[in-house]
């Protein structure tokens, strides 16, 4: 997926803080988008600074709290979420054509017990 996504200028890792990002209700302070992507403060800082230097997102202060920013994407940050996210359909629907629809739901179900369960024990 990263061969593919090279021409939006965006590793995996910063396509998956700029959809957790886009999908969020409303904006995420850096530590809330670090704990839902699953990496540690420090490298979500890390990855904030390129998308920010890309022009991808910018960060606001919270109004409530000065320490806290809040990470929100800008216009061209969406319009690379939505090719991104078209690249990512197209690609699932090649790999995974030859998979029976039953048997994907099944390891879906699957993986989301895993991960519920993970999140559980951590």
């Amino acid at each position: 997926m990263d061969r593919r996504l090279k021409s939006c200028r965006v590793s995996q890792a910063g396509w998956m803080t700029i959809a957790v990002a886009a999908k969020s209700s409303s904006p995420l302070s850096q530590s809330e988008l670090a704990d839902r992507v699953g990496v540690e403060g420090a490298t979500m800082v890390a990855m904030i600074d390129r998308l920010v230097k890309a022009k991808l997102v910018v960060r606001n202060t919270s109004i409530t709290d000065r320490r806290v920013n809040h990470v929100v994407l800008t216009e061209v940050g969406y319009r690379v979420y939505d090719t991104v996210r078209e690249k990512a359909a197209a690609f699932r629907r090649e790999t995974l054509s030859e998979i029976e629809p039953s048997r994907l739901i099944t390891a879906t179900e699957l993986l989301e017990d895993l991960q519920r369960t993970f999140d559980v024990v951590s």
